[in-house]
């Protein structure tokens, strides 16, 4: 063999089977005597690339290469000596011509490679004739293991409504094979059911929404995802994903009150801030998408007020002002529902609002008399005789049946004295003169009472003032005692 044709195969070989260095300084050192003179310096080892095929089963050993010094004549001088993994049980040399053979079944995905080591030696003087060389022995894949999901079932969500084209998730399976021999690993991703809704890239299992979807209609899907090796050509294995997506929510939907129209009471006698009724919009989405504010149009949002229950998101429409049968006996009020969170991509479709109109009824309650003023000043002079009329206090029942009232005044015994009152017509008159220079003011509490109810009542005050008259002389107020010397003069003090 020529130099050149020697340089080419060691350097194709070389990344595979580099020659072991020790083994071969090993070798010399052992043998300095008796080798070094007879080496040929071109002499080298002749072999291919070795593979072994996994999964085979065979009653004889299978061929898989050999190995072969330039020195070998083919005259059974030589001696072919294998070392290393696998040697002895899972391979073995031909002695005689350095073919080797696999005798068991081989597992890549276990063990991918073989490092063995090769040796020829003289048979006769047991020296080598070839240093101790290192080799590789590659498993070759077949397609023999399942693709995997590792991280099934999956989970995912995507907003309602979302485009056809969006990206959902990703689900990935792998596979145990060769991924740089053949198709084995070679994975294709395939749906199985989710049609129409959603598809799946073949080669990346990207997972994209398919149409729009509606989360009101349905707000769960399952879809399984196949995987395929062998880029799915027959006889490939395939394993199986379940991918449950849920839909989320987004503000697609207006509020939509149920009644076009409410029908309310409230009773006069009501204090403010009575609750009178209430009334809900109904709202298809959920969470903020369906929270929403109410409002009262018109005229009537100075007797009435609305608020929203925020757990609720019913509609409280409350008292704001005192009503009276009497003056007004039904009210009609226009009441808004709007969203409170508005996604403007919907807004083109239809206004997130809706009305709807409330009447409501003030039903008559038997009120008690009201006096024509809440308090009243009367005057009356000193000293005037008993029986002398003060003044008139007035009330009357406001109800339709105008029931008659009875006056009363609530006093201590001591105002009992100095002032009564005519039950039918409220006159405030004197029972006793009175003197402005006792008390100058007289303060009385007057009550109105129906005569059909007793229970109702009313009271007012009334505020007296005695004037006063030129009815007391003047007076010192001490006795005064003086001396005067007797011999003072005139005009002295």
């Amino acid at each position: 063999m020529n130099s050149s044709v020697l340089l080419c195969l060691i350097v194709m070989l070389v990344q595979l089977w580099p020659c072991s260095p020790s083994a071969q300084n090993s070798s010399t050192q052992n043998t300095a005597q008796s080798f070094t003179p007879v080496r040929r310096v071109k002499r080298s080892w002749l072999w291919e690339p070795l593979f072994a095929t996994e999964e085979q089963i065979s009653p004889d050993p299978v061929y898989i290469g050999q190995l072969k010094s330039d020195l070998d004549k083919q005259d059974g001088k030589l001696e072919y000596i294998l070392t290393g993994e696998g040697a002895g049980s899972f391979f073995f040399i031909n002695e005689y011509n350095g073919k080797i053979y696999v005798t068991q079944k081989l597992d890549r995905e276990k063990k991918p490679f073989y490092t063995l080591r090769a040796q020829a030696i003289n048979r006769s003087t047991r020296l080598p004739v070839e240093p101790e060389s290192e080799f590789i022995i590659k498993v070759r894949d077949v397609n023999d293991n399942e693709p995997q999901f590792l991280d099934g079932p999956y989970v995912a969500t995507v907003p309602e409504m979302s485009p056809e084209g969006t990206s959902v998730t990703q689900v990935t399976a792998t596979d145990a094979d060769d991924p740089s021999y053949g198709n084995g690993a070679r994975l294709l991703y395939s749906l199985i059911e989710g049609q129409p809704y959603f598809s799946v890239e073949p080669k990346t299992g990207v997972i994209r929404m398919a149409s729009q979807m509606d989360r009101e209609t349905k707000d769960q899907y399952l879809v399984i995802i196949q995987a395929k090796d062998m880029v799915g050509q027959p006889g490939a294995f395939s394993a199986t994903a379940t991918v449950t997506i849920n839909l989320s929510d987004v503000n697609d939907n207006p509020p939509k009150f149920q009644q076009r129209l409410y029908y309310m009471s409230v009773s006069e006698e009501a204090p403010v801030g009575t609750t009178v009724g209430k009334v809900f919009a109904e709202d298809s989405d959920i969470g903020d998408n369906a929270a929403m504010d109410y409002f009262i149009e018109a005229d009537s949002s100075d007797v009435f007020n609305i608020i929203t229950d925020n757990e609720t998101q019913e509609g409280i429409i409350l008292l704001k002002k005192r009503v009276d049968y009497e003056s007004k006996r039904r009210y009609s009020i226009q009441v808004k529902a709007v969203n409170r969170y508005i996604d403007e991509r919907f807004l083109k479709e239809e206004p997130f609002e809706d009305t709807t109109i409330v009447k409501i009824n003030v039903e008559d309650a038997d009120e008690p008399p009201v006096f024509t003023l809440e308090n009243y000043v009367m005057e009356i002079v000193e000293g005037a005789v008993s029986g002398t009329l003060v003044g008139v206090v007035t009330a009357r029942d406001p109800d339709d049946d105008d029931s008659p009232v009875r006056y009363s005044i609530v006093h201590s015994t001591h105002l009992k004295r100095l002032f009564s009152i005519n039950e039918h017509n409220g006159a405030i008159i004197t029972t006793e003169p009175l003197d402005r220079e006792r008390a100058s003011w007289h303060n009385i509490t007057v009550t109105a009472t129906e005569t059909r109810n007793p229970e109702k009542i009313s009271e007012a005050n009334v505020y007296i003032q005695v004037l006063d008259v030129n009815d007391n002389a003047p007076e010192f107020p001490k006795n005064y005692e003086t001396f005067v010397c007797e011999n003072a003069v005139s005009g002295q003090v």
